[in-house]
């Protein structure tokens, strides 16, 4: 599975950005697909999770009710749709895919990641 993230940059506090994540190589009908964030100095830690097929969504408590997840089949792309943005939000950003649909919150769960995206929030 190749993965390929985007969408990364610098915005205000409460702000918004998309990040996408356009997959290849797989059929992903029986995949989960996530988002992932890792801050410096910090580990990685979760933030969304979606079952390919679907739809089927968890976040993180720390996101939930900013952010959102979904995933478009026909373009193989999975989205982070994110509001009201904190400067506890910056942080790389990482796409993941796993042969399950059943929610992993451990980043050793994931077994196929992308390139990362940065996200920079100024208060």
């Amino acid at each position: 599975v190749q993965l390929q993230a985007s969408g990364g940059g610098l915005v205000q506090a409460g702000g918004s950005l998309r990040l996408s994540c356009v997959a290849s190589g797989r059929t992903f009908s029986r995949y989960s697909m996530g988002w992932f964030r890792q801050a410096l100095g910090k580990e990685r830690e979760f933030v969304a999770h979606i079952a390919w097929a679907a739809g089927a969504t968890y976040y993180a408590s720390s996101v939930k009710g900013r952010f959102t997840i979904s995933r478009d089949k026909a373009k193989n792309t999975v989205y982070l749709q994110m509001n009201n943005l904190k400067p506890e939000d910056t942080a790389v950003y990482y796409c993941a895919a796993r042969q399950s649909i059943m929610l992993d919150q451990r980043p050793s769960g994931w077994g196929d990641w992308g390139q990362g995206t940065q996200v920079t929030v100024s208060s």
